[in-house]
This record gives structure tokens, C-alpha cells and sequence, in this order.
């Protein structure tokens, strides 16, 4: 070095530490590092501790200024402290380094300074040193030791002894580093301030002891880390290290001792230890590897408490996106929550399990390990809740996803046993839906398969014996083969025998072999096996707590059991006890709506079969239960789907109906009927229930119950047009989301006096204000009896029995009726309608004439009034309102048909027949269009050439006193054709119609381009709308898999919110049709009346029009026009 070294100082510039010995030597995990440096014989500078980065650096950013007097050369160590606050000791010495100052002095840059290799890393210093003069004075930056001597002297002889322990294995030096850190401790008291250090040091020795089977009391060193984790809480610095080192603890104890509760607090604690880990950081990387979080996340048990759901969410925050192990904490997660909606019935907990189980599967493409695990999953995620919801969809994708599974487990797959069970189980699963005798057939052929895979001992053997079991009973149901019964029951007792006594589905085998028995005992009556079948039913009600899902199945199956025995030995309390256990099985609150609607309609068949006193209950849980169920769904195309799904629904309100007037409560019948009687026009209009008196009394509950009804409304339309199946799932749990909130404001509404039916189904006071201006005559078409029952506008109900005929009579002639004018449609319009005349000379004799006697004597009603027919099931395919005697009297004068005695309306309910009512207060200014397509594109059906005359002539009869419009031609499109039905208050439409049976939602008025969809009409909301005559095709048709439900275009106007509609049963001939439009117009608005506009005419106009052109117009032409409405 040039000159003297009197009077020169150096000065160090520390930038980075690179590649420490990472993990330390010791195998512990260091708070951070820092660098000393000699200052004179006596005294060390220190650093500031660093926190180590996950590449093994640190920044530094130190400088220090040393004199070359005081220190003839460098001596440098890097040492390692395991605390970033107050330090107990100086640490452990990873690196050391002595140099001249000419080796440092010969850099004009950044240079590094490399220490010897630790554990093959090999640690370095980047620095600058640079000559000064002359110097300020040093000892603010020397350190001296910052705790006790003795107690720091012990600890750095602790450390020294358990590093040689480490590195040598010899038991005698870790003992010597435990009592030195224990001697520690003893001099550090509860206040003292290094006690946390010195419980730390302590701790990690008698861990690695434990570590390396050197026995140590783990619960002991558990406690130790405890209780310096709580004198370091937030915002402590040592923190974020005594919580990551209280879960190594627990994590080795779980390792050697499968503790699960020690696993599931070191999730709890790594979830609050990562966000205090900035990224980057060691302590982050060995938090969030192999060994730290991961480990967790491979191995925490299972869990479908409340506490194990939770800490599923807790591990799936641990894994963000992009992270390896999200797939499977999603997984779990969904695994718990769908195992919890087994036992507890929750929905919420089984969507948002397949919302996790769909991320999964995402996360997994093609050629993923564990994708055939996932596909598995969700589908049998999917199959849980078809059996809680019914849900076509989810069953026929659940199978797909098994089949997927199966595929991606080829034979010799440790998991193909179960593919093979759960895909079988899946098709006996559509197969009871759908009858399809190649599931079963393939069911049977998996399952076995399963079984051959699941030899004596193997832990899955009961569980493919249960399910085969379940395959052959489902197919002796079909084919009636006892070999099947018996294979099954054989099974079913295999199984049961291998189940533990706390198997989570013994119940399930104890009811599945409960019903095997009870099958065979009505073909062999041997008393043993029902006597067998209900004791398994007994103990596997007594099995299960009263919440349970499987509660209700165990009840139907108890109920099956002592109905058989009730067969053999006709005791009254078997079946006392059958129809108490239907009950039960009905009213579980935590099983799905569609299981307790079938208990509920078997309950209603047996209780009509042994005349028992529950009927009229049964059918008003079935009613109830359906309700609900349908309610479930978000748009009116599922509702439909719900309400079609069960065999027996259909004719649930007239056989209700049906038992009540055979139990002479007419009143009761009457709701029945209106209950489960246009259920879809119910539930949707629920959502455009007018609230002006609520209004007045609660403004702020008749908003939020407004704004709710709203939400659900767009919620309903939105989900009808999604395809995506996550997406779907999304929209069905926001939608059940709202729906409560909406039940919520609905309950609250009924708690105010006035209101406490709001929103309830109608009593018969409230029905019979439909009959305000004339009775209203319901025809109840029952498997047990047909009659009429008559709403007076005042009094009791009147029943008519109808004798002469029964439901198939009025199938046969509904087909008759068919034919019949297929046939006229042929004939030249002079000709005698011969067989028109027969049949409505039928409906006359044997179901009109009844009721008009009733009419006329009982009730008085004046001939001319106006009467309201509300046919059910098979009624509605039956022209009511032409019934005609074509008879002659003795004075050669015609007897009176029902249209020269009344003049006859329609109504789909009586609920609607009240709703427009309502409506008609809110009159405005009237408007008038007529839309007319007469040649709406090719494919379309045949050009009406008679259409623009039909809307000239309508125009022309019209009152200018009405703000008259056209809409025709290219203007006549879908678009137009609904802005038309909003801006007006009066409608006449010109054009074809069709009625899809498929689908009566998508029955349409044909436009040009998109067709008008009853879809679109029931979407739109016009309260101001009146009147809306419908001269097309087929317009007040009928859905024939539903006809209670009175799905057509003219009743979708009248929800929207015409109040008088003019509608078709037929098919139109546009050409004939045209004079009974003119005729109709013509009396609608009579000159002399001032161009008066009142749809309540529309009734009687069309009587007397149908009448004025009996000359010009056939017969199957003027009855198709019917009127419904006010």
C-alpha cells in the first residue's frame, strides 16, 4: 500500500451477500444475516440483520470506516441470527474470512470476496473499498454486545454444540446444547425481554432430537414454541418465523404420529404466516415448498364438519391460481362440502362443490395425471344432485364424465373398480327415469365387472356388492325375474355384513335390502322377510340423526314394508303406521324436493286405493311440494321441465279435486284445482302481483319487493339463453340467492295484518271473486270421477256430477273431434257437418245439459248472462261452448244450443279471471294495431292472400276515435310485431300460428325472419293492454303432456296483461275467416255507441257474430273462435 498507514482509514461499502448456505448447516431456519468486521483487537462491528431472499442473497447497503492503525488486516465473518428483533447470542458463524488490505485496495470497482464452501455453497461478499482521510470518529457504529455476557456466551455455546450434533449425529452434544439453552432459559423469566429467543433455541434443539428419533418429548417442545409465539404476537418481527416454526413442530408430529388435528392447525397457521412472508423472501419459498404448505395440502385429512370446510377454504387460499396444488385443494373442498349436503341437505353446500370440482377438471386438461380423478368426482358431485333435484341435465352429464373417467382407467388402473361402480350406478339411475333396457343391461355388466376387481378383502368390496344389488333389483322391477330378486338380496346381506356399524351408508344397504325382501315377499308371502324388512328399516331410522337426508328414503321404504304386511294380515295399524311413515318421508325438510314429491304421490295413490283419511293431506303435500319444487327452477322452459318430469303430476289437481267433492268439500276442491291448475302462470305472475295498497301502507317493503321481483325476473330471462354448464350453475345459485332474499320480503309483507295472505294461494273467497259478472263453471276430469262444479257470484259452490261419462270417454271423443274436423276441413262448406253435429250433440247431452239445468233451476242465472267455462285435463281438448242438442221442437222451432242460452267465456284460472279484473282499473286512452304476415318467407307455411284485405276491413271498422295503426309486410317482423303489442292497447293479429307439443314455449305467431315467440309475449309486461283478437292458427291449443297448465299464445297475452283475448282451437282458413272478423267488429262497435271501445263486449260480440254468419261460414270454422277473459 503506497505512504504511510498514519492517519488513513478505509472505507468499506457492503452491497450484497450472495449464495449462503441455504438451508444452514444446522438445518434450521435463520431470521437473517449479517456481516461482522473486525475493528481493533477488542471490539467487531456489526451490521444490520438482513432477511435472506429466496435466491440465498442480501442487500446490504452497510458502510463501514475502519482505520488501518487500529486493524493491520481485514478480518470478516458472515454469521446467522435467528431473530430480526433483539438477538440472544451472536449467532452462528456460516462464513469467515481474513485478507490483507492490499488484496482489497487493488479493485476501483464493486468487487466479491469469496468465503470458503458451507454445506457446497459457496458464500460471498460484494463490496468496495476505498482509501479516506481523514476519518470521523468510529464508535457509534461499533457493537457491543447487546444482552447479558453469560447468558449469550451460553447460548453461542448451545448453538456451537448443536451445530456439531447436526453434523456429527453424536447424541452426547445435542444433550450438552439442551442444557445450555435450558440454562438459558432459566435465567430468562416470563418478563424477560429474550425469553421468547431463548423458548425458540430450546426448542428447535429438542425438535431435531425428536427429528432423529434421539428421544424427545414432542408435546414438551410443541409447548416451547407455543409460548414463544405468543411473546412475539403481531406486529412483533420474530413473528412471521415463531409461527413458521410452531407448524415444523406440528407438521413432524403429524409425520411420525398422523395426528390430524396437528395437520389441521398447521394450515391454520401457514394461512396467516404467508401473507406476513413478502414474496421473494426465504422464509416465503421454504413456507410454500415441499415441505412447508404442500405437505399440508397432500395430507390433511378429509373433513365434512363445519370446521373441516372451513379449513378446506383456508388451504385453497394457500393455493392461487397457477399453483400446483389447486386442482386437488378444490377438490377436497368439493369432496367435504358435497359429503356435508349428504348428511345436513344444504343445496348451497353441493353447487358451490361443483363450481370447485368444474375449476378442477379445467385445471386438468387431457393428458393430466390425476384428470380421470377429477372427471370422477364431479360427475358423482352431479349425480348427487340430479337425486336431490331432478335435473335431466346433470344426470346425462354425469354419466359422460364417468364414461370419461372410464376411458382414462384402462384395465390394470388401481381406480378402474370404481369407474366401473359409479358409472353403473349411473345408469340404473336413468334407467328408473327412462326405462331404457340397455342401461340396466350394461348397469349389471359394469358392476360385475367392479365386483371381479374387488375380491374378499378388498375395503371396497361392500360398496360394489351394495351396488350390483342395486342393478339386479332395478332390473327384476323390469323383467320380473326372480333370479335377479334373490342374486340382489344375497348381495345386499354380503354387504351388510362387511359394513361397520358406522359406515356413513349402512342405512343405505339396510333400506336397499328392506325393499329387496319386501319385493319377494309379495310374491312368496312368506312372513320372515317383510317381518326382516321392517326391522332394517327400523335400524336404519334409528342409525341416523333427525336431520339426516336419508331419513326419508329409510321412512318410504318402512312405509313399503308395513304396507306389504298390511296385504297378508289386514291389520288397521300397518296401515295406520304406512300412511304415518308416507307422511314422515314427504315432510323431510333436508331432502330434496323431487324424492318427497314421488313419497307424496305414492302416498295420494295408496290413501285413494284403501279409502284411508289422509288422502285429501296426501294430495295437498303433493300440491305443496310441487309448487315448491317448480319454484326452484329460474326460467319457464325448466319449470316445465320440472313439472313433466314425474309420472302422475298431471293429473295431480283433478284427482285432488276429484277426492275433495267426494268428500263433500266443494270449497277445498275449488282451491285444488286452482292450485295446481295453470301453476306456471302462478309462479311467474307471483313476480307482477300489483302492490298499490301495499304501497300506500309500507312504501319501503312494497319497493324492495318490487326491486327483488325485478331481479328475479331478468335473472329467469338471463339464465334461459345459457349453454355453458358452470355458467348455468352460477346463475341457478344466484337465482336461488335472490329468491330468498324475495321470500324474505314476502314474509315480512305478511306480517302486517292486512297482508298476511299475500302471495299464498287463494282461498275460495278470494277465487270466487272471478265470478263477479257470472258463475264460473270448472270441469274436473278425473281417473275417479268426472264432474262440474259451479262458483256462484255468491254462496256455496254447486257440484254437478256428470254420470254419462267417464276420462276415457272424453279421450275417445277428444279424438273423435280430431277427426272430425280434419275431415270438415275437406268438405265443401255447404255440406252438412254430420259428424260435428253427433259429437257436439254428446257434449250437450252428457256434460253441458247437467250443468245448464243447474244453471237455469238451481241457480236462476237469466238466459243472455255470461257464464266462464275453466275445463281441466282432458276437458280442454273438448269445444265446450259449442255443445248444441240439433234438435227440433214440436213447433218445428230448434232447441237452444249453449250459445243461444249463455254467452260463454274461457278462463285458464280463476286467479287470472280476478288478476284482469284488477287491471281494469288502470284504463288509458285507447290505440289500436293490426299486424298482419300473410307472406312471411319461404319454409314458413303457405301465403295467406287473404290477410292484407283482413287488415284493411279492420282498420275500416276500427273508431277513428282510436289512434289507428298497420303493421304489415317487411314491417311485420318480430321485432315489430312486439313493439306493436307494447305501444297499443288493442290488438288484431293477421297471420299463421303454430303450437309446438314439443315445446309450447316456443308455439309462435309466424312474422317474417324470427318467429314471435309465447316466450317473448310472456316477457314483456303490459298492464295497460286490453284487448287482442288472434285471427291465426291453433292460438288457444294446449300443452297435451300438461293441459292443466294451459300453455298458448292467447293465454301468454292475457299474463302479459291483455284482459280479453279472442283465440283459436284450431286451424284458421283465412279466406272464411275474414266474415267473422268484419262480423265480430262490426257488433264490437256498434255506431250508435259513439265509438265506445270496451273489451268486456268481446264476449258477447263474438256470440252474436258466429251467429250472424252461419250461412256464409262452416260450422268447425265459426266454433274455433272462442273467448277468454273479461
Amino acid at each position: 500500500m503506497p505512504g504511510s498507514c498514519e492517519g488513513q482509514y478505509i472505507r468499506l461499502e457492503l452491497i450484497r451477500l450472495n449464495d449462503l448456505p441455504l438451508p444452514l448447516p444446522s438445518e434450521r431456519v435463520p431470521a437473517g444475516f449479517y456481516v461482522s468486521i473486525n475493528v481493533d483487537s477488542r471490539r467487531r462491528w456489526k451490521s444490520p440483520v438482513r432477511v435472506p431472499s429466496s435466491d440465498k442473497a442480501g442487500l446490504l447497503g452497510d458502510v463501514v470506516t475502519l482505520s488501518l492503525r487500529d486493524v493491520p488486516e481485514l478480518s470478516v465473518e458472515i454469521k446467522v441470527s435467528y431473530e430480526l428483533g433483539r438477538m440472544l447470542g451472536s449467532g452462528e458463524v456460516v462464513g469467515k474470512l481474513e485478507t490483507s488490505w492490499d488484496q482489497l485496495l487493488n479493485h476501483d470497482q464493486p468487487f466479491e470476496l469469496s468465503f470458503p464452501s458451507v454445506s457446497g455453497d459457496h458464500p460471498s461478499l460484494t463490496l468496495k473499498a476505498v482509501v479516506v482521510y481523514p476519518c470521523d470518529d468510529q464508535d457509534a457504529a461499533l457493537s457491543d454486545s447487546l444482552v447479558d455476557c453469560e447468558i449469550a456466551r451460553d447460548t453461542d455455546a448451545g448453538h456451537a454444540q448443536f451445530a456439531e450434533y447436526v453434523t456429527g449425529k453424536t447424541v452426547s452434544h445435542l444433550n450438552v446444547a439442551i442444557e445450555r439453552f435450558q440454562l438459558v432459559l432459566d435465567q430468562c423469566p416470563v418478563s424477560h425481554p429474550d425469553r421468547a429467543a431463548a423458548l425458540t433455541n430450546l426448542a428447535w434443539a429438542r425438535l431435531m432430537g425428536y427429528i432423529r428419533n434421539d428421544p424427545q418429548d414432542i408435546d414438551t417442545t410443541t409447548s416451547l414454541f407455543r409460548e414463544a409465539l405468543a411473546l412475539r404476537p403481531q406486529p412483533h418481527p420474530d413473528h412471521p418465523l415463531s409461527l413458521y416454526n410452531l407448524t415444523e413442530a406440528l407438521t413432524w408430529r403429524h409425520i411420525k404420529e398422523s395426528t390430524a388435528s396437528d395437520i389441521r392447525e398447521a394450515a391454520q397457521l401457514y394461512h396467516e404466516l404467508l401473507p406476513l412472508c413478502p414474496e421473494g423472501t426465504y422464509l416465503r419459498s421454504i413456507t410454500t415448498g415441499a415441505d412447508g404448505v404442500d405437505y399440508v395440502i397432500n395430507n390433511l385429512p378429509k373433513d365434512a364438519s363445519d370446521e373441516g370446510i372451513c379449513l378446506g377454504r383456508v388451504v385453497l387460499e394457500l393455493c392461487p391460481l397457477g399453483h400446483q396444488h389447486r386442482p386437488r385443494a378444490r377438490d377436497n373442498l368439493s369432496w367435504a362440502l358435497t359429503l356435508r349436503f349428504t348428511q345436513c341437505g344444504n343445496i348451497d353446500d353441493l353447487d358451490e362443490g361443483i363450481q370447485f370440482d368444474r375449476e378442477a377438471v379445467s385445471l386438468c386438461p387431457e393428458g393430466h395425471s390425476d384428470r380421470d380423478s377429477y372427471l370422477n368426482d364431479l360427475a358423482y358431485s352431479l349425480r348427487v344432485r340430479f337425486d336431490h333435484q331432478g335435473k335431466p341435465n346433470d344426470l346425462d352429464e354425469a354419466i359422460s364424465l364417468h364414461e370419461g373417467a372410464l376411458r382414462l382407467r384402462s384395465v390394470g388402473h388401481d381406480s378402474r373398480s370404481l369407474s366401473l361402480d359409479n358409472l353403473g350406478t349411473a345408469l340404473v339411475t336413468r334407467f328408473k327415469k327412462r326405462g331404457d333396457i340397455d342401461d340396466i343391461t350394461r348397469a349389471v355388466s359394469l358392476s360385475r365387472e367392479a365386483l371381479t376387481l374387488c375380491p374378499p378383502g378388498h375395503p371396497s368390496r361392500d360398496t360394489m356388492l351394495n351396488n350390483l344389488a342395486l342393478a339386479l333389483k332395478s332390473r327384476y322391477v323390469k323383467l320380473d325375474t326372480s333370479e335377479d330378486l334373490n342374486e340382489a338380496i344375497d348381495r345386499y346381506r354380503e354387504s351388510l355384513r362387511l359394513k361397520r356399524l358406522d359406515h356413513p351408508a349402512r342405512h343405505k344397504t339396510l333400506y336397499n335390502l328392506s325393499s329387496a325382501l319386501c319385493s319377494r315377499f309379495t310374491q312368496t308371502w312368506e312372513n320372515g322377510d317383510v317381518e326382516e324388512a321392517i326391522q332394517l328399516c327400523q335400524e336404519a331410522l334409528a342409525s341416523l340423526p333427525s336431520l339426516h337426508p336419508g331419513r326419508c328414503m329409510s321412512h318410504a321404504w318402512l312405509q313399503m314394508a308395513y304396507l306389504s304386511r298390511y296385504h297378508l294380515q289386514h291389520n288397521p295399524a300397518d296401515l295406520s303406521s304406512a300412511m304415518e311413515h308416507f307422511r314422515q318421508s314427504s315432510m323431510h325438510p333436508t331432502e330434496g324436493f323431487p324424492p318427497r314429491i314421488e313419497v307424496a304421490i305414492s302416498w295420494a295413490l295408496k290413501a285413494e286405493i284403501y279409502q284411508h283419511e289422509s288422502v285429501l293431506e296426501a294430495y295437498q303435500m303433493c300440491l305443496q311440494l310441487f309448487d315448491n319444487h317448480v319454484m326452484t327452477r329460474s326460467s319457464v322452459t325448466s319449470r316445465r321441465e320440472a313439472a313433466t318430469a314425474f309420472r302422475g303430476t298431471q293429473s295431480l289437481p283433478v284427482d285432488a279435486a276429484s277426492c275433495a267433492i267426494r268428500h263433500d268439500n266443494l270449497r277445498q276442491a275449488v282451491e285444488h284445482v286452482e292450485h295446481g291448475r295453470g301453476q306456471q302462470w302462478s309462479l311467474a305472475s307471483r313476480l307482477k302481483t300489483p302492490v298499490e295498497d301495499l304501497e300506500l301502507t309500507n312504501p319501503k317493503l312494497a319497493h324492495n319487493y318490487l326491486e327483488l321481483s325485478k331481479l328475479i325476473s331478468n335473472a329467469a330471462q338471463s339464465s334461459a339463453t345459457i349453454t355453458d354448464r358452470a355458467a348455468a350453475d352460477r346463475a341457478a345459485t344466484e337465482y336461488r340467492r335472490l329468491t330468498r332474499q324475495w321470500e324474505a320480503a314476502v314474509a315480512e309483507i305478511r306480517n302486517l295484518r292486512a297482508f298476511s295472505r299475500f302471495l299464498l294461494p287463494p282461498s275460495y273467497e278470494d277465487l270466487q271473486a272471478a265470478a263477479h259478472q257470472g258463475p264460473v263453471i270448472i270441469l274436473v276430469a278425473s281417473q275417479y270421477s268426472c264432474s262440474a262444479i259451479i262458483v256462484p257470484t255468491s254462496g256455496e259452490p254447486h257440484h254437478v256430477p256428470l254420470p254419462c261419462i267417464a276420462l276415457a270417454d272424453l279421450k275417445t271423443l277428444k279424438d273423435r273431434f280430431t277427426r272430425a274436423i280434419r275431415h270438415a276441413s275437406r268438405m265443401n262448406p255447404a255440406e252438412l257437418r254430420t259428424d260435428l253435429m253427433v259429437l257436439l250433440r254428446t257434449v250437450w247431452d252428457e256434460i253441458m245439459l247437467p250443468i245448464v239445468n243447474v244453471l237455469e233451476h238451481v241457480l236462476k242465472i237469466k238466459h243472455r248472462s255470461r257464464i266462464w267455462l275453466c275445463p281441466t285435463a282432458a276437458f280442454t281438448s273438448i269445444p265446450l261452448h259449442a255443445a248444441n242438442p240439433f234438435q227440433t221442437k214440436a213447433d218445428r222451432s230448434k232447441e237452444p244450443c249453449l250459445e243461444d242460452l249463455y254467452i260463454c267465456s274461457y278462463t285458464p284460472t280463476l286467479s287470472a279471471l280476478v288478476r284482469s279484473r284488477q287491471l281494469m282499473k288502470k284504463r288509458v286512452p285507447p290505440s289500436f294495431v293490426a299486424i298482419g304476415q300473410g307472406q312471411p318467407g319461404a319454409g314458413k307455411g303457405k301465403a295467406l292472400l287473404a290477410v292484407d284485405s283482413e287488415l284493411k276491413l279492420v282498420h275500416k271498422l276500427v273508431p277513428a276515435i282510436a289512434n289507428r295503426t298497420t303493421i304489415s309486410g317487411d314491417a311485420a317482423t318480430r321485432a315489430g310485431a312486439l313493439q306493436g303489442l307494447e305501444d297499443n292497447t288493442w290488438v288484431h293479429l293477421a297471420c299463421h300460428g303454430k303450437q309446438d307439443p314439443a315445446q309450447p314455449y316456443n308455439s309462435h305467431f309466424v312474422m317474417r325472419g324470427e318467429h314471435l315467440t309465447l316466450l317473448d309475449i310472456m316477457e314483456r309486461d303490459i298492464p295497460h293492454a286490453e284487448f287482442a283478437f288472434l285471427s291465426a292458427c291453433h292460438t288457444a291449443v294446449g300443452d297435451e303432456e300438461t293441459p292443466d297448465e294451459v300453455i298458448h299464445l292467447a293465454a301468454g297475452l292475457q299474463f302479459s296483461g291483455f284482459k280479453s283475448v279472442i283465440g283459436t282451437l284450431w286451424g284458421v282458413d283465412d279466406a272464411v275467416a275474414k266474415h267473422v272478423v268484419e262480423a265480430f267488429y262490426k257488433y264490437m262497435f256498434n255506431p250508435k255507441e259513439n265509438g265506445v271501445m270496451d273489451c268486456t263486449k268481446a264476449a258477447w260480440a263474438l256470440n252474436r257474430a258466429t251467429h250472424a254468419v252461419k250461412t256464409k261460414v262452416p260450422l268447425e270454422q265459426r266454433m274455433v273462435f272462442i273467448h277468454i277473459g273479461v
